[in-house]
């Protein structure tokens, strides 16, 4: 197995704060965050756009413990939310929790299927549907896989895998699971079959009113 990515996030200490500092920030390409947890006061964050905006674009950075450096110091933290611009491709603001390797943390982990292309149910024709991406786990830092993988090799027609037929690493368990919550992951199912467009145009009594246009005045409104 190879070994695990490492990721460094470095971070100014923020003492001005409010919304209009956070925008003044954002203006000069900086990202606003805070840090929190672990016995310990929250921090507020600056970070470079850049810097955090490529380190979000890898799948990893989301479930890894990562090191958070501020200066001359450093901890040990997870990605707990990032805030995007609801339509810039712009980060808004980061949050990190600290870690500490004697408490079990939280957090979403990517779902990898593997050996789909085997499968009987596809070789029958069934399309494989992915119902989650990523499950919700708990274990203690040194325990927090990269990713979890389930082999879908053997699955037959119209057959769904659900949580439990996940094997999981040791010391990782599924927080639904924990639940009673055992919900399906992926599926295999023959596509659904076209409905048949019709080759005959429907006569000038069939058309529907709202294709009728310019024999009706428009309403009030303009519509």
């Amino acid at each position: 197995m190879a070994s695990k990515q490492k990721f460094e996030v470095e971070a100014n200490v923020r003492h001005v704060k409010g919304k209009g500092a956070s925008r003044r920030l954002r203006r000069e390409e900086k990202v606003p965050g805070v840090v929190y947890g672990g016995g310990k006061d929250a921090i507020s964050l600056t970070l470079e756009h850049s810097k955090i905006s490529k380190a979000l674009s890898n799948e990893a950075f989301y479930s890894h413990i990562l090191v958070l450096k501020t200066g001359t110091e450093s901890e040990k933290v997870i990605l707990k939310d990032v805030q995007r611009h609801p339509y810039k491709p712009r980060i808004a603001h980061v949050d990190f929790q600290r870690v500490r390797a004697d408490v079990k943390l939280t957090m979403n982990v990517p779902l990898h299927f593997v050996g789909g292309d085997k499968a009987p149910g596809v070789k029958e024709g069934g399309l494989i549907s992915h119902i989650v991406s990523d499950v919700e786990i708990s274990c203690f830092p040194d325990d927090l896989p990269e990713n979890i993988e389930l082999d879908i090799s053997n699955m037959a027609l119209n057959q769904i895998l659900h949580l439990s037929d996940i094997t999981l690493p040791k010391g990782v368990e599924l927080v639904a699971l924990t639940h009673g919550d055992d919900k399906g992951i992926v599926s295999i199912h023959l596509p659904r079959a076209e409905e048949e467009i019709p080759t005959e145009a429907p006569v000038a009594s069939e058309v529907p009113a709202i294709e009728q246009k310019g024999e009706e005045e428009p309403s009030e409104g303009g519509k």
